[in-house]
């Protein structure tokens, strides 16, 4: 590609101590059958061998740049991408992520028939420790994630949220980019402007992006607290955002929370608190035993149960701590 000719696709990746897995990434991105590309890779401020790798890159391949961002944030990252994209459309890659050769020219073509504000796939957890395998089932798993048709659906269709999106550079642009007070759920607060613009989102199964998921359960947790605690502040901006499927670990979580204060009290039988509480374990043993056929390594299997608790309970446990801070703030 000549230096005046403008690239057809700006796929953009923001990183901050990738060193581990930014090489694979972009090795990926390099190889991809649509060859017309700008690739920027936003670096958020890395104390590791980050930078270094990119520079490597661009010796080797003129179509990388390295931006910085020195707020260390995924939304201001994009936005730094957003403002250097010469390209038409927008495809964005996680750092810890890997996709097929064709993957790039296929979200270009979807976006080129202009039906649609954005497009996205299968986000395809990818577990290397015991752990982690059982991690990428459960995130695989509608009881794990519920709703979230991007872990595990199989036909195209309109979506409320796609995961590592690709957009019109200039639709992006008129929507005001990433919302930078969003430290999480950026990318799903930003895809209900790009619907609220009128500007529908696809679901399209044939784009896969193989994603390094959390590998060990305590991980697992963390992520899903931050996502439950952002969860409030997505849910403030745009309320009819919000489904039942939302709130399903928050009640699950309050649930529990009542149980435990009802057994120290001693107002109810114990026997009556256990089964009120049997349901969920009940249902998260018999999702451990369904989904086990979908996890090869049988020494990864027993942590099934455990990833499960981990999303949910991490979830609703953020969720709520979201809500106090809501009102704290409100109250000050």
């Amino acid at each position: 590609m000549s230096t005046t000719e403008r690239p057809r696709v700006t796929v953009v990746i923001p990183a901050r101590n990738e060193e581990a897995s930014l090489d694979a990434c972009l090795r990926s991105i390099r190889s991809q059958t649509e060859q017309s590309l700008q690739i920027l890779v936003v670096d958020g401020d890395s104390d590791d061998g980050t930078a270094d790798l990119v520079r490597r890159h661009i010796a080797e391949d003129d179509r990388v740049e390295l931006l910085h961002n020195p707020q260390r944030t995924v939304p201001y990252s994009l936005n730094v991408a957003l403002r250097a994209a010469t390209a038409e459309n927008l495809v964005r890659v996680d750092a810890h992520a890997a996709v097929p050769p064709d993957y790039v020219a296929r979200a270009a073509e979807l976006l080129e028939t202009r039906r649609w504000g954005g497009v996205g796939g299968v986000k395809r957890g990818v577990g290397r420790t015991r752990a982690g395998k059982a991690i990428a089932a459960a995130m695989a798993s509608r009881f794990g994630v519920g709703g979230s048709v991007y872990h595990y659906g199989t036909e195209p269709q309109e979506v409320d949220h796609v995961p590592f999106g690709a957009y019109p550079v200039a639709l992006a642009r008129e929507v005001g980019g990433w919302g930078e007070q969003f430290t999480v759920n950026q990318d799903f607060e930003f895809d209900q402007r790009i619907r609220q613009s009128g500007n529908p989102i696809l679901f399209d199964p044939s784009l896969v992006i193989d994603w390094e998921c959390r590998q060990h359960i305590g991980d697992l947790f963390k992520q899903y607290r931050r996502y439950g605690k952002g969860k409030v502040k997505v849910a403030l901006t745009h309320p009819g955002s919000v489904r039942l499927r939302h709130l399903a670990a928050p009640a699950l979580v309050a649930s529990a929370a009542v149980g435990a204060a009802v057994l120290v009290t001693g107002a109810v039988d114990r026997k009556w608190v256990a089964l009120a509480a049997a349901p969920y374990p009940t249902a998260l043993l018999a999702a451990s035993l369904l989904t086990a056929s979908e996890v090869e390594d049988p020494a990864a299997r027993p942590y099934l149960p455990a990833a499960f608790a981990a999303m949910h309970v991490g979830w609703g446990l953020g969720f709520w701590e979201g809500v106090r801070d809501a009102v704290s703030r409100r109250d000050t």
